[in-house]
């Protein structure tokens, strides 16, 4: 839309004006249909009675009557209708209310309301309220020659039952038509209305503005002056908010039991998993324990047949030499052999609870770790019980086989954790909510992996959180979701698109294809889209 004054309007164009126009033109269409999604959430919320009013046609008449009243917001909301009665593919040939007027009629028969706008459409392809009538009386053609009774029957009619009505109820196909009352009521909650077309219709008193100033009652036939009679629909009335606060009051509290429900399924389904996750742990203990055994078994087998083929060759070799040089190449070779196994084990001892105490600069824990495997087998296979305390003290853990293998078993994640860490922290513009995200997978060895840190990055870890606990608010350009878990939105994605102070208007992504793209919200009822 353009803001024009002298100055500007001699450098437009018709390119720039055209253009102008036709956003602005769209935009009165789009707030009018908006208007009315918000006429029908006071109406069916009942938001009029925080205000004071007693009813939604009291609040129109007082809040909006220099928009038209009650009166244009029936209009409004009777257009709403033959809309949403319309499929898709016919639902934006009507571009304003305004057209839907004469269409109206033809609600409570969708296949008749589709016909006359596809009519009106295959002429146009943007028909005018002129064309949607011209359509409709294609599909509901007037009688011309309306069946009468006699004269005198006639001269009847005119003096008892010519009363002119008015249809009032916006839920009728006949919504604002007058008629004629030519014959007896076939009850006393019903009335024959003849309108000005010809048609006859079968219409509720309820549904009708200007009978006579009696009702009649339904079960004694009793009439009532004027006066009763608006005593009663007061009385009828208020027994209907009753009614509506009742069922309020009704829905609130099945929504509360439901959500109490659903929460302690919920928890009930937390802790099986829990349980299923702690005995999970177990069995994989078991199983690394009996892989080591298994490991253990293994190589006793491989040094059995080393020695099974030692002995056999030195079978052999007794066969093949006398006795006296056998025992001479016996002798020295059994001394070389105990001098060089000694010496290797005078080379390679350790001390090992010192090195528990200060471990290797290189590689520090995935050489403790595997030492106190290494420990943890010899004391399996051996019975050892100095061994296994050795092997607890390099882990750090309690003297038991099965705590020495679950600690182990969390080390060997640890280089794989510190990598993922440094790894989020080295990216650009890295978040707190990244962070957190690897480093919950690993928070079982956190005290480890947060000795592998630098300063530098433990202190950019404290930034990010200390970033993260300053939360942002929710303005203009704003990824967001709806805040209330319950709510088919807290799953969308949406872009806050105009700030009107106390509340923001939102475009949903998943409406793009609807005819309603936006919504108003306070900043209470969102939050920041997270991605799932």
């Amino acid at each position: 839309m353009l803001t024009l004054d002298r100055e500007q309007t001699t450098a437009l164009d018709y390119s720039v004006v055209n253009t102008s126009i036709q956003e602005t033109f769209s935009a009165i269409n789009r707030f009018e249909w908006q208007a009315i999604d918000e006429l029908r959430l006071m109406r069916d919320n009942h938001y009029y009675k925080d205000g004071g009013y007693l009813s939604f046609e009291d609040y129109c008449e007082k809040e909006l009557i220099k928009h038209g009243g009650y009166r244009r917001v029936r209009d409004l909301l009777s257009a709403k209708k033959v809309v949403d009665t319309l499929p898709e593919e016919l639902k934006d040939k009507i571009t304003k209310p305004s057209q839907t007027r004469s269409l109206l009629r033809l609600v409570k028969t969708p296949d008749k309301l589709e016909q006359a706008v596809a009519i009106a459409a295959k002429e146009k392809p943007f028909p005018t309220a002129a064309d949607f009538t011209k359509a409709v009386q294609k599909v509901v053609p007037k009688n011309t020659s309306p069946t009468r009774t006699s004269s005198t029957k006639q001269e009847k009619v005119k003096t008892q039952l010519c009363n002119s009505v008015t249809v009032s109820s916006l839920s009728h196909p006949r919504y604002g038509d007058s008629g004629v009352i030519e014959a007896d009521a076939p009850n006393n909650y019903q009335q024959i209305v003849t309108f000005s077309d010809g048609e006859r219709l079968l219409v509720n008193n309820s549904d009708l503005a200007g009978l006579n100033d009696a009702i009649v009652s339904e079960s004694s036939g009793r009439t009532y002056p004027k006066e009763y009679t608006e005593a009663i629909a007061a009385i009828e009335e208020r027994h209907k908010q009753e009614l509506e606060q009742l069922s309020q009051e009704l829905r609130i509290g099945l929504q509360a039991e439901a959500a109490t429900r659903a929460e302690a399924q919920v928890q009930e389904q937390i802790q099986s998993l829990q349980q299923l996750y702690k005995q999970q742990k177990e069995q994989n203990v078991q199983l690394q324990q009996r892989l080591d055994e298994m490991e253990g078994l293994r190589k006793l087998e491989i040094e059995n047949q080393q020695l099974q083929q030692r002995i056999q060759e030195l079978e052999n070799a007794v066969e093949q030499r006398p006795s006296q040089q056998w025992g001479n190449t016996m002798t020295q070779q059994a001394t070389k052999a105990l001098n060089k196994q000694v010496k290797q084990a005078l080379e390679k001892t350790i001390d090992l609870r010192s090195l528990a105490v200060e471990p290797p600069k290189e590689n520090a824990q995935e050489c403790l770790r595997l030492m106190g495997m290494a420990l943890k087998n010899l004391a399996s296979a051996m019975n050892n019980t100095q061994a296994l305390e050795a092997a607890a003290i390099i882990l750090g853990s309690e003297p038991t086989q099965s705590a020495i293998a679950y600690r182990a078993e969390q080390l060997e994640m640890l280089p794989q954790a510190v990598s993922e860490i440094k790894a989020i922290l080295a990216k650009p513009g890295c978040t707190w909510h990244e962070f957190l995200n690897v480093a919950q997978e690993y928070e079982v060895i956190k005290q480890d992996y947060w000795a592998e840190l630098t300063t530098q990055e433990t202190d950019l870890i404290a930034t990010l959180q200390n970033a993260s606990s300053q939360p942002d608010t929710i303005g203009i350009g704003s990824i967001v979701a709806h805040a209330d878990p319950y709510r088919t939105l807290y799953v969308e994605r949406g872009e806050v698109v105009e700030d009107l102070g106390e509340e923001v208007v939102v475009a949903w992504d998943c409406w793009k294809e609807q005819s309603k793209k936006t919504d108003r919200y306070f900043r209470d009822e969102l939050r920041f889209w997270q991605p799932e």
